[in-house]
């Protein structure tokens, strides 16, 4: 039995002895982790540690090789993520499990449409009751009859949660339900998590956010390699690290190179696109330059733009100090442009081919020869990449859809040092990849620019923005509204100057 507040209560739900194998991948190993009513269960760990399979195994979505699942006190064997519903046990996965082509009322009522008399679906009531629903629970931005592929990635993880929550779960299972959300979402969402704990619901949730399981977790369970290494009550950030990782990071941000000397790799003047409104700035060879500001704002439109995959309007791009016209992403390559996009699974990845398809994808016209590809070169620079940035897979045929997280991001940073381009565009790099992850992809960007290479930076976290960039520029309605540089670098200033109401000229 598990102890909350010093008595001793029956799990809601238990997990005893369970293991998972994925060809010769143990994802989890004689784990074991439960859960009471009426508390936040924190389940922290590396991407890769187990986290994911011992929810999808306690979701009902995936069955064990070995172990037990308990609900209440009683064993059960899911036949599928129904069977769970059924006993008041749900999900959010990491994964969105939205369909795209369906409006949000759709998604929302889909199982439990509202019937006509001839027993056909009640459109019109269907989406007066998505529109209360969303409502009722704080969501009410969002219009039920949007389609889902038509509105942000943020917007769609709320959906996705409100559906679960709107059940009312006795038992609910949120698996990294923030790495999408911006900052006024997460409140609402903590809100909400606060609510059903109050009621009475056992809810598990995991993050790669340390301030976000301090502020919401009652108890902190730690998982590395498969295993459970130790549940808390309390626990520091840095001794969570060290558990997580079997090893203690002295610092979470290495130091960045000195300010590079003003030799410009992309200039913008006057730059227009969808949501960017008359831009003007300079990257420089060997400069980190940070974008930050609220999401919504203009930061996806111009990074997306810059790289060819929608329209710039007007103004001018200078890449080494020529314009150039960049009309789509062949030409940003040729101009030694990359994007690194934010979901890394719809817009990066092709998540079914192999490991080895998606590292070589951007250099495989220079890995051919009168048309035909060279496979054992192909399969040389991508091993070496693997072990490079040391991707855990178990080889290079894998489908990169069965690695986790941050070791999918691995192989799309890779890709692009593949193809070696001299600006980099990041968004949101580090989105849902664990600590010892992100360490080493802040290690990967001063590496890069020391070797000078630009990289413009977007973050949702002020954070991350501050200890890595040499200069930060706050968007605000799609136009710059503050320069950040120095002592500037701070996340609460970052923060004040996008919402502060002037902007900068």
């Amino acid at each position: 039995m598990a102890e909350l507040d010093g008595v001793q209560a029956e799990p809601a739900i238990e997990g005893r002895g369970l293991s998972r194998s994925y060809g010769g991948v143990h994802a989890l190993n004689d784990a074991s982790m439960s859960a009471v009513a009426g508390e936040v269960h924190a389940l922290v760990g590396e991407n890769g540690a187990g986290k994911s399979t011992l929810i999808k195994i306690l979701g009902g979505r995936t069955r064990a090789d070995t172990g037990t699942v308990s609900v209440g006190g009683r064993e059960v064997k899911f036949a599928g993520p129904d069977a769970a519903h059924r006993l008041g046990v749900w999900t959010v996965f990491q994964e969105l499990t939205l369909l795209p082509w369906m409006s949000v009322a759709e998604n929302l009522m889909i199982g439990r449409e509202p019937r006509s008399r001839l027993g056909l679906i009640d459109r019109r009531g269907m989406e007066r009751r998505a529109e209360d629903t969303l409502a009722a629970l704080g969501a009410e931005h969002i219009d039920p009859l949007a389609l889902v592929e038509d509105i942000p990635l943020s917007q769609r993880q709320t959906v996705e949660i409100v559906r679960a929550i709107s059940y009312e779960p006795d038992i609910l299972f949120l698996d990294e339900p923030t790495s999408s959300l911006v900052e006024r979402e997460v409140v609402w969402l903590f809100g909400q998590i606060r609510r059903l704990r109050d009621r009475g619901t056992a809810l598990v949730f995991t993050s790669h956010r340390w301030n976000e399981i301090r502020d919401i977790a009652d108890r902190i369970t730690v998982f590395r390699s498969g295993r459970n290494v130790g549940t808390f009550k309390e626990l520091p950030e840095d001794d969570a690290v060290t558990l997580m990782t079997g090893r203690r990071l002295e610092a979470l941000y290495p130091q960045r190179p000195p300010p590079p000397p003003a030799v410009p790799a992309l200039a913008l003047k006057s730059y227009n696109a969808r949501g960017v409104r008359d831009v003007s700035l300079e990257l420089r060879k060997g400069e980190i330059l940070g974008l930050g500001g609220l999401a919504g704002h203009g930061h996806r439109e111009l990074f997306f733009s810059l790289f060819g995959a929608e329209k710039m309007i007007a103004g001018t791009v200078e890449v080494g100090g020529k314009a150039v016209r960049i009309r789509n992403p062949r030409e940003a390559m040729r101009h030694g442009i990359a994007l690194v996009p934010e979901d890394r699974k719809t817009e990066g990845l092709l998540l079914a081919m192999s490991v080895r398809d998606n590292a070589t994808l951007a250099v495989l016209r220079r890995l051919a020869r009168f048309s035909i590809l060279r496979h054992v070169r192909e399969r040389q620079l991508a091993q070496g990449l693997i072990d490079r940035l040391r991707v855990r897979t178990p080889g290079l045929s894998n489908p990169v859809g069965a690695l986790s997280g941050g070791n999918q991001q691995k192989v799309l940073l890779g890709r692009w040092l593949l193809a070696e381009p001299n600006i980099f565009l990041l968004y949101d790099v580090t989105r849902g990849v664990d600590v010892a992850t992100k360490h080493e992809i802040y290690e990967l960007i001063m590496r890069l620019a020391k070797e000078g290479r630009a990289i413009m930076l977007y973050s949702s976290d002020a954070e991350e923005l501050a200890h890595l960039s040499h200069r930060v520029l706050v968007m605000r309605e799609g136009r710059i509204a503050a320069e950040l540089s120095g002592a500037e670098l701070d996340a609460e200033i970052i923060v004040s100057a996008a919402v502060r109401d002037r902007i900068a000229t």
